[in-house]
């Protein structure tokens, strides 16, 4: 991750009290309220379409513990990947701060750059978690998804195991792509 560099991060006051930076202090807040929002957002969201598919599509109940670790393991999954577009995205809100715009200009960039990074590393991870499962379960002769329906728990654990460890390798590829789309300023390519 690169990281902007903050000019000032304490001030010493007349008493020799600290304080603090408003501009850090003000992103400081952005970031926890961006990482909350986007958070709980993309878990239900998540969440609900798993549960769903599962009951639509594969027939499985609430109590099925195997889906129910699947589940987690793609709540995980997705949540991994999407954490990791925050920084991108403060560090666009750093740049488009650092610019002349007015304050409402601002949060809509902020928003429509943030609306971006989340769906491309959503869509990007709910896609290679589910490419993994399909194609896990094709090389296999199980009908892993059956078994998972018939709660067969080691079977959603080894599935479950397989979508997190292909999350793990694919991470900083979907954020290196979400990084090449901030906004950074061009710099001469010669001295």
């Amino acid at each position: 991750m690169y990281y902007l560099p903050v000019r000032e991060i304490k001030t010493i006051g007349k008493n020799g009290i600290i304080i603090m930076n408003k501009q850090v202090a003000l992103l400081g807040l952005v970031e926890i309220l961006s990482a909350l929002s986007i958070g709980i957002f993309i878990l239900t969201l998540t969440y609900r379409l798993v549960k769903i598919y599962g009951s639509k599509r594969l027939g499985i109940n609430e109590g099925n513990l195997a889906y129910n670790i699947l589940i987690a393991s793609l709540l995980f999954s997705v949540g991994h990947v999407v954490n990791g577009v925050v920084q991108p995205l403060l560090d666009s809100f750093r740049l488009l701060s650092k610019s002349d715009i007015s304050s409402l200009q601002l949060i809509l960039k902020f928003l429509a750059y943030g609306g971006l990074y989340i769906a491309i590393a959503y869509i990007l991870s709910i896609s290679i978690s589910l490419l993994g499962i399909y194609v896990y379960t094709y090389i296999t002769p199980l009908d892993e998804l059956k078994e998972i329906r018939n709660n067969n728990i080691g079977v959603g654990i080894t599935v479950s195991t397989i979508v997190i460890i292909l999350t793990l390798f694919t991470k900083d590829g979907i954020i290196l792509f979400i990084e090449s789309l901030v906004p950074y300023p061009n710099f001469p390519t010669t001295l």
